[in-house]
């Protein structure tokens, strides 16, 4: 049974940085995507962030360039690494990790509705 735990959020001023980290308990497939979303309250969920099987990436425009994700596979840990934080990136953040949408990461990140078969409880961030 696969479970995520996310850790690492917390309150910081804008402009301040952090790391949250998503530990997997187990990945018993050979692929995989995985993202990082966020609610804030009252607004919808969107995807921030994505990594597949082949080590592609993919951002919500409004991060690029300030957010990174990344995976370390010995120690089945997400991470996304956030510098230059905004008043606008305040929510909940979840990782997710789904084997099938293995093919189109980008597109299962950024679809409305879309739910992954392995969800986190989340971590809070909040900037101000």
């Amino acid at each position: 049974h696969v479970q995520l735990v996310e850790s690492g959020g917390g309150s910081v001023q804008p402009g301040g940085s952090l790391r949250l980290s998503c530990t997997v308990s187990e990945w018993p497939y050979k692929s995989f995507c995985m993202g990082w979303f966020r609610q804030a309250p009252g607004k919808e969920r969107e995807g921030v962030a994505s990594i597949d099987t082949g080590g592609d990436t993919t951002y919500l425009p409004s991060v690029k360039g300030r957010f990174t994700i990344s995976k370390d596979n010995a120690k089945n840990t997400l991470y996304l690494q956030m510098n230059s934080l905004e008043p606008e990136d305040t929510g909940m953040y979840y990782c997710a990790a789904d084997v099938g949408f293995a093919y189109n990461c980008e597109i299962a990140l950024h679809s409305r509705g879309v739910r992954f078969d392995n969800e986190g409880q989340g971590t809070q961030v909040t900037v101000s």
